[in-house]
């Protein structure tokens, strides 16, 4: 992503440290190549945190190189479709163990340096399924969901220390994880898209990468634990 006009809005951006997690999934590839081309120095870990000391040493590792001021929590993982008789225990529990514990733990790890300094940012890229209740897709959506109300909490909890923490909730945005291409070209996706989506479109990843810019910047200061939906009227 090269867009001149977004390094332009976002020019206060440049130089910060970032950090970016799960880089090779969802929207890691878009995100880095977005925060890259508006100046920032890019820390893009693609490792899972799944496992629960994860989280500690991605974030212990980044701050080595210097202070982090804005944490991309890019946290994606196939959704599992089950109703609420049919669900087992362990698709239920990988939906949180992959979604919503690495989240609290990477907060937790970059909160109190934050919070000394007086400034950052941590930008969630979720998911709007937690908005807009649909069949079979309780256990991904509940995750989804506690990620948002997690979000909104630690918001307000941090907001007098000048550290700002929001989510994209995000839906139809073309990406590998939950859009990829092979999908997208199929005509039962397409009628898909077509009636429920009133954009009538796919959303693009620089959709999502300059709504993240802008939660990432100054220009976001007076917002903290706000959640915005980005799915083209989908959630509405």
């Amino acid at each position: 992503m090269t867009g001149t006009g977004i390094v332009a809005r976002f020019d206060d951006l440049v130089g910060k440290r970032v950090l970016l997690t799960s880089a090779g999934s969802f929207m890691g590839p878009t995100l880095a190549a977005a925060f890259g081309g508006a100046g920032c120095d890019v820390v893009a870990d693609p490792r899972d945190l799944a496992d629960p000391a994860a989280p500690d040493s991605v974030v212990a590792e980044a701050a080595a190189g210097g202070p982090i001021d804005v944490v991309l929590a890019n946290l994606g993982v196939p959704a599992a479709a089950a109703t609420a008789v049919d669900q087992d225990d362990e698709s239920w529990l990988a939906m949180f163990d992959h979604l919503i514990h690495p989240l609290m733990r990477l907060v937790r790890a970059s909160l109190p340096a934050m919070i000394e300094r007086g400034h950052g940012k941590i930008v969630v890229l979720g998911s709007s399924s937690a908005l807009k209740p649909i069949r079979r897709s309780t256990p991904y959506a509940t995750a989804r969901g506690a990620q948002l109300t997690y979000v909104r909490y630690v918001g307000v909890e941090v907001a007098a220390h000048n550290v700002q923490v929001n989510a994209i909730a995000q839906n139809y945005i073309a990406n590998p994880t939950y859009y990829p291409p092979e999908l997208v070209a199929t005509e039962r996706f397409r009628k898909s898209l077509q009636r429920n989506v009133p954009a009538d479109r796919l959303g693009r990843p620089e959709d999502t990468a300059q709504l993240a810019l802008f939660l990432a910047s100054g220009a976001s200061d007076f917002m903290s634990g706000v959640v915005v939906p980005l799915d083209g009227g989908w959630s509405v």
